[in-house]
């Protein structure tokens, strides 16, 4: 029996995660990296049974969630922490671990009943935690697909997160070099607006964080000339 199945992310980090599936001789698999090429038709020609929704910045269409079992990996325990930032919402919240759930598409954000639960460490970076997580996302969908599984409701009483904006990942320097460590390496990743400050004229991103035996904390710095008016 072949699965035939979709991917849609057009993160690269992914990429990984989409050959390991390939190289199976019971898959195949459509990868999708565009929105545009997120269409009924398109999933409906190459006969997906499952969409799997890794890390996607748009809101999945009705007919896409409505025709197709389309699943996305959201980084908490829902229905604790539903919304967007999830990752840097937890380490805000001074979590050192989370769940990788595999929830069903619904209307609304982040509601659908769950397919899957795995443990995830939130340690290091956001980059390392994105690709811990990529690798429980494998054995996750083999699981799901393989063995049919069925989605579950949601239990508990709903905490919702805030999408933060890239204006948050400024450092104001006020709650102390833990505080400080913890919101460079949440930001530490591809496709995120750095941890930064700015002077006068310059714009200094942070990026390698590290807290030294000596009570300091140590990271990469990009200085960049500011825009202003003379």
């Amino acid at each position: 029996m072949i699965h035939r199945i979709a991917i849609a992310t057009h993160h690269r980090r992914y990429d990984t995660l989409v050959g390991a599936l390939e190289s199976l001789d019971a898959y195949e698999v459509l990868h999708i990296r565009e929105r545009t090429e997120l269409t009924r038709r398109k999933l409906e020609e190459f006969g997906a049974e499952w969409v799997f929704f890794p890390h996607w910045s748009w809101m999945i269409p009705p007919d896409i969630h409505e025709n197709f079992r389309a699943v996305i990996f959201h980084m908490t325990d829902v229905p604790y922490g539903r919304g967007g930032s999830p990752l840097q919402n937890l380490i805000l919240r001074g979590h050192e671990s989370t769940k990788l759930t595999a929830l069903r598409c619904e209307a609304e954000l982040d509601t659908g009943p769950v397919y899957l639960k795995r443990d995830l460490s939130l340690a290091g970076t956001a980059e390392e935690i994105f690709k811990r997580a990529s690798e429980l996302m494998r054995p996750m969908i083999r699981e799901m697909v393989e063995q049919d599984l069925c989605a579950t409701p949601q239990r508990g009483e709903p905490t919702n997160f805030k999408r933060r904006t890239p204006y948050q990942s400024a450092i104001d320097g006020t709650d102390g070099l833990q505080h400080a460590y913890d919101h460079i390496r949440m930001l530490d990743a591809e496709g995120y607006p750095h941890a930064f400050a700015e002077t006068g004229h310059y714009r200094i991103e942070f990026t390698d964080a590290e807290l030294g035996e000596d009570g300091a904390l140590y990271a990469r710095a990009r200085i960049t000339q500011k825009d202003y008016e003379t």
